[in-house]
């Protein structure tokens, strides 16, 4: 009987796909805030909806698989859009879930008429350089909902299309804790061996950067930084995770100035390069100070879930959303004056002189996780947003699919 009932509650599941944009592959084993997202997402989903995912292809994958109950299909980044569009017009998707490509809802839809939309931005996608008057109306219209990962982001939409705002939705992100073990267990003091270990960092206070080697993201600020905090902090260390584009670690004319910045200083700062997605907690269980020196508009880092996750103190610029996750004085700092190398150093300094305090935000930060951002609180979110969209009951014991 169980086994009869599970066929049913299979054949009768809303048929879901998430599109990821043409820049990374899914799951994420190049990395990516919206692959990430989604493979923390997807064993809730699975369970729920028949769940087909899109992606790039990539040579360590295959191009369609099954991997627990999700389908995967992947095609090549040139003419990508084009190759999602002809696979959805084979399908009878009820809900089709488009990442961050406003403008590619539009051509999906003619594929796939019947379908119900959801756009999920990640950046500021509507703005006027990426989307025309004409076209945003027409996105708005076409889509039945629209979730963003931060207010800022939300606001960039509603200020130019405020037609949106019945249909629009903030779902912030978060993390897997079964990856972040508390600092202070057995677990989780012992990776912070391995990684301290791995990069001679026994001894040593470490800041901790974590993203692309990019002047948006402003580690130049946090080298010059440090030549203060050296006059005061003897044993402090910046190590600097992160290459070129994600997985990329190539050379640049900015990474190459940072390497040359920080040729002088020697073993005071260490470059990682990239480290995969699934061994960044690493990184942040070995930090001692966390910083996001961005200097751009950010959406929302998702740098600031894994490190609150990890308990470990977060320094912050006030630059787009990141401030919605970081409280001032209660789980991290904000930095107002971004762009100024010494504002960073002030930071530091206070939370390595103030360890009493530092450990009050770490915990603050770690709970705020465990009770708002995990992937199972950002799955239920995007769950609610379908069903409102597609509205379906179904009764497993009878096998009868019923509109609420």
């Amino acid at each position: 009987m169980a086994l009869f009932e599970e066929i049913v509650r299979r054949e009768q599941l809303i048929k879901l796909a998430i599109i990821c944009t043409e820049k990374l592959p899914a799951p994420a084993i190049k990395g990516g805030a919206i692959q990430m997202m989604i493979d923390g997402v997807t064993p809730f989903l699975s369970k729920k909806y028949e769940l087909t995912i899109f992606s790039v292809s990539d040579p360590e994958l295959p191009d369609r698989e099954i991997l627990n109950d999700t389908r995967y299909i992947r095609f090549p980044r040139s003419e990508y859009r084009q190759h999602v569009a002809n696979e959805l017009a084979n399908h009878s998707f009820e809900v089709i879930h488009v990442c961050n490509r406003p403008k590619n809802v539009l051509l999906y839809k003619q594929a796939s008429p019947k379908s119900k939309f959801v756009l999920s931005l990640h950046n500021e996608m509507f703005a006027e350089r990426k989307l025309s008057e004409e076209e945003g109306k027409q996105v708005v219209e076409t889509v039945s909902a629209i979730t963003t990962v931060s207010n800022f982001i939300k606001n960039t939409v509603l200020e130019r299309f405020p037609e949106a705002a019945d249909k629009i939705r903030v779902v912030y992100s978060g993390v897997d804790l079964s990856s972040f073990p508390l600092r202070q267990s057995k677990e989780g003091q012992q990776i912070r061996r391995d990684f301290r270990k791995r990069y001679h960092l026994e001894g040593k206070q470490v800041i901790l950067f974590v993203g692309r080697l990019s002047k948006t993201k402003g580690p130049h600020l946090l080298i010059q930084a440090m030549e203060q905090l050296w006059k005061r902090h003897e044993h402090i260390v910046l190590l600097v995770v992160g290459g070129k584009w994600f997985s990329d670690n190539g050379m640049n004319k900015y990474v190459y100035s940072l390497y040359k910045k920080a040729l002088p200083f020697k073993d005071k700062i260490i470059f990682t390069k990239y480290i995969p997605a699934n061994f960044i907690h690493e990184a942040f269980l070995a930090g001692d100070v966390f910083v996001c020196s961005s200097q751009w508009q950010e959406p929302l880092a998702r740098v600031h879930y894994e490190a609150m996750a990890a308990g470990i103190p977060v320094i912050s610029t006030n630059r787009g959303g990141n401030a919605e996750v970081i409280l001032n004085n209660y789980n991290g700092l904000i930095i107002e004056e971004y762009n100024k190398a010494h504002a960073f150093t002030k930071a530091i300094h206070y939370v390595l002189s103030e360890p009493e305090l530092s450990k009050w935000m770490c915990h603050n930060g770690r709970t705020f996780i465990e009770i708002n951002f995990t992937y199972k609180h950002v799955a239920d979110r995007l769950i609610s947003v379908y069903q409102a969209v597609h509205p379906l009951h179904i009764e497993v014991s009878t096998g009868k699919c019923q509109a609420p």
